[in-house]
């Protein structure tokens, strides 16, 4: 198995700086739980480079005056950590041994992804996640904001899945990155169409035709919605796309590193999986499932 979505910083700290240690207590944890590679994948939005370069963004895309004010608040909170540095400590930690993969969760930028990726290919990464966490400057997925969950009150919930739905098919298209992190990830709070096969299927369509992996994940486990992401219907329409799938825990801290990693075994045996996408210098290896 794989743990290929892993974060250094919590999100209440973003601030104190990172440490050697800390991905090596990560390696250890996931070996521990059966998993001989990881991939740190800390959010582009963290960095001062991403965030000089796509600018105040929500100011074009949102309409919304609170909403704007509401994730302002958030970049101005989480943004000014040196992106060179973090892939430095990478780099350290890949010199010293350790099974780790240098990588980076990159957040959709509407029609600036061709300014993002030419940022991110003068560094040596090995894997880019590809990741919706926004529609226009509506944050759905912060479930600790009122502001932002009282969203779902006044939307319908339909419109929010073909919102995060064409962002995600838009993301793909671009060829910025090489995996969909938590693809339905706009199910997190439980909001769930009474039938979401169109949205399954184009979301396992814009993988397919991307050329991308996709991600399954142990996150959604934890979040109100209660499953695994993706939903079992979209992970068997991604497989039978043929479309490639790493594993994650999209932890942020050691001790939910690997988490729950057999219960993605059996959900990787269950899908008929026997190969995972790693990936070295953005190029993708197939490796064995339960060796990987």
């Amino acid at each position: 198995m794989l743990d290929y979505h892993l974060h250094l910083w919590t999100h209440e700290d973003p601030t104190t700086w990172l440490s050697l240690d800390q991905i090596a207590a990560y390696c250890e944890r996931a070996q521990a739980h059966g998993v001989g590679e990881i991939a740190i994948t800390e959010h582009l939005h963290r960095f001062s480079q991403a965030t000089d370069l796509v600018g105040r963004f929500w100011e074009t895309t949102e309409s919304n005056p609170g909403l704007q004010r509401q994730i302002a608040a958030y970049f101005d909170h989480h943004t000014g950590s040196d992106l060179d540095a973090y892939v430095e400590l990478c780099l350290e930690a890949k010199a010293a041994g350790l099974p780790v993969k240098i990588g980076m969760e990159v957040d959709y930028y509407r029609g600036q992804m061709g300014e993002v990726s030419a940022l991110l290919e003068a560094y040596p990464f090995d894997v880019l996640l590809g990741s919706v966490h926004w529609i226009g400057g509506w944050q759905f997925d912060d479930l600790d904001n009122q502001a932002q969950m009282a969203e779902w009150e006044v939307r319908e919930v339909d419109a929010c899945w073909d919102a995060y739905t064409e962002a995600l098919e838009e993301l793909a298209a671009t060829g910025a990155c090489d995996v969909l992190a938590h693809p339905d990830l706009i199910k997190v709070n439980g909001r769930i169409p009474s039938n979401p096969t169109e949205w399954w299927d184009r979301i396992a369509e814009a993988a397919k035709s991307s050329g991308m992996a996709a991600e399954l994940s142990s996150a959604g486990w934890r979040k109100p919605v209660g499953e695994q992401y993706p939903a079992m219907p979209l992970l068997e329409r991604l497989v039978a796309a043929g479309v490639p799938m790493t594993t994650a825990s999209d932890a942020h801290a050691t001790d939910r590193v690997a988490e729950r990693s057999e219960d993605l075994a059996d959900l990787v045996d269950a899908a008929g999986i026997e190969t995972l996408a790693s990936f070295i210098g953005r190029q993708r290896v197939d490796v064995p499932a339960r060796l990987a």
